[in-house]
């Protein structure tokens, strides 16, 4: 089966422009983008500013959530997102691991569910503390 990961983007970030992949610092950020890249499948993330980020893209810092954005925007954000996908995702990809909080997923789980055969979301219904424990503790990906 061939997956794909996906992982939200951070509040806490470099100061200075980097590539997406170093940009966040996190621990969350930190821990998770370990887990993914231990697998050698590819990954994106997530960005309330861009959308859709290879990990390589060099971006600058920004202060934009979807935690506070209204739910019109979020819509609007995840139709983005749902664009970039199709033109940026791998072709041949059946299965998708979402490593994203709930604001992240709420509008995207409807067209990832259409697009790929399968759609899991290993940290779902977990708070920060429990994911910490989890990206630290749960067997490979």
């Amino acid at each position: 089966m061939n997956r794909i990961f996906l992982l939200s983007c951070v509040g806490q970030k470099q100061p200075n422009a980097a590539r997406a992949a170093d940009l966040y610092t996190s621990a969350w950020f930190v821990k998770a983008r370990r887990r993914v890249e231990e697998t050698g499948d590819p990954w994106f993330i997530l960005s309330a500013e861009h959308g859709l980020l290879p990990p390589e893209q060099v971006i600058e810092p920004y202060d934009s959530t979807l935690n506070t954005m209204p739910a019109a925007e979020r819509r609007d954000w995840a139709r983005r997102v749902q664009d970039q996908m199709d033109v940026t995702l791998p072709a041949g990809a059946d299965e998708i691991i979402v490593l994203a909080g709930g604001r992240y997923r709420e509008n995207l789980m409807p067209y990832l569910r259409r697009r790929f055969l399968k759609v899991t979301v290993p940290m779902k219904g977990l708070r920060i503390g429990e994911q910490l424990k989890w990206l630290d503790n749960a067997a490979p990906l």
